[in-house]
């Protein structure tokens, strides 16, 4: 059999240090993978650190945030490199040699179909990334347990956009992330949308370093952030088709726990508070709009806005079988 095609995707806004550090881990990497980067209209030069022979670059003339960068990423990978996988990561994570061959050794071998696989997000010191340690999915069955261990690895629910891996016929009949979710809850929303009705796997053999600014999870200070924390999850929890309605109950009753932390450890009640009022009303009042409509300004390519719209209805279709 021929070695899977994989297309690893980058989005990029002003950290253009960091991501030489990931295009370089990427171009090291011990299976090869074509690469796509979208620049969010950076200002610090981040789009020619990525003007490379070996990437294929999209530099948006607005910044849409990680959801509508990811979103624009695997249109764009589907429309220009034919992959069988997409891996999936943002600016500041920097892959091992081995990541990518672990995540594929790993998807090749489980007995099972697995639509969504992550990496081992570790900080600078090796110490393991609370933003990004997956949870155990505590009502996987003994079967699917045994089937993850057996591979080296964790029955998961869901995954973050910190080094993760999609099936790309899955997006391709799931579609695309939700551009509007912005920051925030985008991971979290489509990785369970892919999972559903198949498996989600965390490989701890694949290892990335996430270089963020503190060890630190999101919950820690986000400031005027908890605004799309608060509107992304009332979205996802009423509309989003990822999760069938016990899990909805039990990710809901986890993050309300997580927004009364937040309001008790926050330095910025007023903020957070304020966030938290305008969270709850847009996102009972509104809903997130179709991915070619919320990009449609953004510059994107027009092969690539095609294949958006596309996925558009391919969603639309997925979650109207729901």
């Amino acid at each position: 059999m021929s070695e899977p095609r994989v297309t690893a995707v980058v989005v990029s806004y002003n950290r253009g240090a960091l991501l030489a550090e990931t295009l370089d881990a990427l171009a090291a990497q011990t299976v090869r993978a074509t690469i796509v980067v979208v620049d969010n209209a950076s200002t610090d030069g981040s789009a020619e650190v990525a003007d490379r022979p070996d990437v294929d670059l999209v530099r948006l003339t607005s910044n849409t945030g990680g959801a509508g960068g990811f979103a624009t990423a695997m249109a764009t990978a589907l429309a220009r490199h034919d992959p069988d996988w997409i891996w999936v990561m943002d600016d500041d994570v920097v892959p091992t040699p081995t990541a990518l061959g672990a995540l594929l050794a790993a998807a090749e071998s489980i007995p099972v179909r697995v639509d969504a696989l992550c990496s081992r997000a570790e900080w600078t010191d090796g110490t393991e990334h609370p933003m990004n340690t997956p949870r155990p999915w505590a009502l996987a069955r003994p079967a699917e347990k045994r089937d993850a261990m057996a591979v080296g690895g964790i029955a998961v629910r869901s995954v973050s956009f910190v080094s993760s891996m999609y099936r790309a016929d899955a997006v391709r009949q799931r579609g695309l992330p939700v551009a509007e979710y912005f920051i925030w809850n985008d991971d979290f929303e489509y990785s369970t949308r892919l999972i559903r009705g198949s498996r989600g796997l965390a490989v701890p053999g694949s290892v990335v370093v996430h270089k963020t600014a503190a060890l630190a999870d999101t919950d820690a200070d986000p400031g005027p952030r908890f605004y799309f924390e608060v509107r992304n999850k009332l979205w996802l929890f009423r509309d989003a088709r990822g999760l069938r309605l016990h899990e909805k109950l039990l990710f809901g009753a986890a993050t309300a726990r997580r927004w009364v932390r937040t309001l008790r450890r926050s330095p910025q009640t007023d903020v957070v508070r304020d966030g938290l009022r305008r969270g709850w009303r847009d996102g009972r009042r509104t809903r997130p709009r179709p991915n070619a409509e919320v990009l449609a300004d953004a510059g994107l390519p027009a092969d690539v806005l095609a294949v958006v719209a596309d996925l558009d209805t391919a969603q639309r279709r997925w979650e109207g079988s729901r």
